[in-house]
C-alpha cells in the first residue's frame, strides 16, 4: 500500500510556544521550520510514500517545504489543527478517491524512514490506525484506509480520543523516532538524544540544552 502523508504545520511566528524557555523567541520560529524541514525531507524518503502534502499559511515554510518535494496546499479553512488535517485530506482524495491517508505530526526532527515506514506497514492492517507520543498521551501519526476517513482529534490528551473513535493504537517495536514530537525543553532533549536530522541539528548547535 501507498500512502499520502498530510502534515500540518502553524505560522512560524506562533509555532513551538512551549519551546520559549529553552530556545528564546528570537531561536524559536526558526527551530520550528527546522523540526518541519527534518520531518518532510525523513517522510518523502519513506518506502510506501507516495506524496506528501504540507497545509501551510506560512510562506517561508511553504516554500521551504515544497523545495523538500513536499506538496503545498494553504491552510483555508483556519479553524486549528484537525481542520487543516481534514483539508489536507480531502485534498489528496480529490486527487486520489482512493488514496490512504495519514497525518503526521511537523514536530518529529528526529524522524527516521526505516521506522517511519514500520509504523505505515503496521498501519495497512486496519481502516485507522495511531501512533501515541513519547508521553502516551498525545498522537503523532493517524492513518485511514482508502475509503475511510481520516476523524483527526489531535491536540492534548488526543491518544483517548483517537482511541474513542475506533481507531486501533498500534505498537510496533522501534519506532521511538516516530513517537518523538517536541513541545517542550525536555522533549527536544529527548529528541536530541535519538539523534536530529541536520537542519535542526544546526540550529540546537547555538543553545545550551543540559541533559
Amino acid at each position: 500500500m501507498e500512502w499520502s502523508l498530510v502534515v500540518p504545520v502553524k505560522p512560524l511566528t506562533v509555532a513551538k510556544s512551549r519551546l520559549a524557555d529553552a530556545a528564546g523567541a528570537a531561536l524559536r520560529p526558526g527551530l520550528a521550520l527546522a523540526f518541519a524541514q527534518d520531518t518532510v525531507a525523513a517522510a518523502v524518503s519513506t518506502p510506501g510514500v507516495r506524496e506528501v502534502t504540507v497545509v501551510t499559511d506560512d510562506p517561508l515554510a511553504g516554500a521551504a517545504l515544497s523545495g523538500l518535494g513536499a506538496r503545498v496546499v494553504p491552510d483555508t479553512p483556519r479553524a486549528g489543527l484537525n481542520a487543516a488535517l481534514e483539508h489536507g485530506a480531502r485534498s489528496v482524495r480529490r486527487a486520489r478517491p482512493g488514496a490512504a491517508v495519514a497525518a503526521l505530526n511537523a514536530d518529529l526532527p528526529a524522524l527516521r524512514p526505516v521506522e517511519l515506514a514500520r509504523v505505515l506497514a503496521a498501519s495497512a492492517a486496519f481502516p485507522r490506525a495511531f501512533l501515541a507520543d513519547a508521553a502516551g498521551a498525545g498522537t503523532t501519526f493517524l492513518a485511514a484506509a482508502p475509503g475511510r476517513e481520516l476523524g483527526p482529534a489531535f491536540g492534548g490528551p488526543s491518544r483517548e480520543r483517537h482511541l474513542r473513535s475506533g481507531a486501533v493504537e498500534l505498537t510496533p517495536p522501534s519506532v521511538a523516532s516516530v513517537r518523538q514530537d517536541v513541545d517542550t525543553g525536555a522533549d527536544l532533549r529527548a529528541a536530541l538524544r535519538l539523534g536530529v536530522g541536520p537542519r535542526t541539528a544546526a540550529l540546537t548547535g547555538r543553545l545550551l540544552i543540559a541533559d
